[in-house]
């Protein structure tokens, strides 16, 4: 009998895809600094070519910028596809045991639905990879969005043929716990379809086809639908069994996790407007961008504060990120901070900047455009933390026999 050390990650559970996905996050985050801080004429997104030009002849503080941003973009999107893959292989084993059967009588089982959110998110980092990292990928592009869209379309196919093993067992043969649905847990489902239609909106966006744009717009609009709809019940349900039983202490992260949702179902939004504009001539006005990228970031900090506030009195730091206990849960914080930090970015430059509120690069631009810099660079020290303590070796560890 051979005697091996404990981690955490070594008991496993699906929510552990959301160490792939704040990984895909932090990429996203590093993106937003050539989205929006080097000039991409042509396209609304930037490229090899953009880069490479802004790098040629901008200052050393644009060529520090752009060469952190690259490295950023790498080192988080080579970190998200390794932890994707652990996760597929840990699945795959796990599926076969018997403490997956008895996980699949429980109301966890909709966190099943983590596997088609982590699958959805590194499509998109591929995508950012291949913009940043491929030279000419610009003029083959219109190739790629069918492609992207049947692969969007296959995770969306997953999600769903997960979420209804879940909905049809309670439903037909009842079992769902409301006094243990004492959280948001019930809306990951809903952010795995809305990661699904923010990649399908990409085409509505991006592509100069309209027929492919209008497709874009139509099939992102049902997974959009679907988000809200399943967000709305899980959150009504979800308070409901709080203010009865108290929120449960392990799974309090997820008090916040319509912050993430908030931001994924927001770009969704502007994508669409912007397929709209070029194709349909429904044309919006900067105010009106405005006005909605406040309306998000309200409810962003809304939700954020209650969460900090019921974290803060339970102790969740103290227990699960510095203390004795662990939990794959913990995972779920980092979707809220990168979840923020993209969001703020979209309000300064496609809010206060395009309305005429600030000018672009000025003090004002940096003092709010500070506040996404500081929830990223947390976020990442989030993640390296949690990697650690999850997944390196245990510092006392307890031998066990190994199977």
């Amino acid at each position: 009998m051979t005697l091996t050390p404990t981690r955490p990650s070594d008991t496993y559970s699906p929510l552990y895809f959301l160490a792939a996905l704040g990984a895909g996050g932090l990429t996203v985050t590093f993106f937003m600094w050539l989205m929006f801080w080097i000039p991409h004429p042509g396209q609304p997104v930037p490229v090899f070519e953009d880069i490479t030009a802004a790098f040629a002849t901008g200052s050393l503080a644009v060529q520090a910028m752009i060469a952190v941003a690259l490295a950023g973009i790498a080192g988080f999107a080579a970190l998200n596809i390794k932890s994707l893959v652990w996760n597929l292989r840990r699945y795959a084993a796990w599926k076969r045991s018997d403490a997956f059967e008895k996980f699949a009588r429980t109301n966890a089982q909709s966190q099943v639905l983590a596997l088609p959110l982590a699958l959805a998110m590194t499509v998109n980092v591929a995508f950012i990879l291949g913009m940043v990292f491929v030279p000419g990928l610009w003029s083959v592009v219109e190739y790629l969005f069918p492609l992207a869209m049947l692969a969007f379309l296959g995770i969306g196919a997953l999600a769903f043929r997960l979420y209804g093993g879940f909905i049809g067992r309670v439903l037909t043969e009842g079992g769902f716990n409301c006094a243990a649905n004492n959280n948001f847990g019930q809306i990951l489902p809903a952010f795995a379809f809305a990661m699904v239609g923010v990649g399908l909106a990409a085409p509505a966006a991006l592509s100069t086809v309209p027929a492919i744009s209008g497709l874009g717009i139509v099939l992102s609009t049902f997974f959009l639908v679907t988000a809200v709809v399943i967000a709305g019940l899980a959150l009504i349900l979800g308070i409901r069994s709080m203010m009865e039983n108290g929120a449960n202490p392990e799974t309090a992260p997820t008090l916040m996790i319509l912050i993430p949702l908030i931001t994924v179902l927001g770009i969704l939004g502007l994508r669409q407007g912007h397929g709209l504009h070029e194709h349909f001539g429904a044309a919006a006005a900067p105010g009106d961008a405005l006005s909605l990228l406040s309306v998000y970031v309200s409810v962003q900090v809304l939700f954020g504060m209650f969460g900090l506030l019921i974290l803060a009195r339970q102790g969740y730091a103290r227990r699960f990120l510095f203390g004795a206990e662990n939990s794959p849960g913990s995972y779920a914080l980092v979707c809220p901070g990168v979840g923020f930090a993209v969001m703020v970015h979209f309000f300064v430059n496609r809010g206060l900047v395009d309305a005429g509120l600030i000018t672009q690069f000025g003090p004002m631009f940096w003092a709010v455009t500070a506040v996404a810099l500081a929830a990223q660079a947390a976020m990442i020290w989030l993640v390296l933390h949690l990697n650690r303590r999850h997944f390196g070796a245990p510092k006392s560890p307890e031998a066990v026999p190994a199977e």
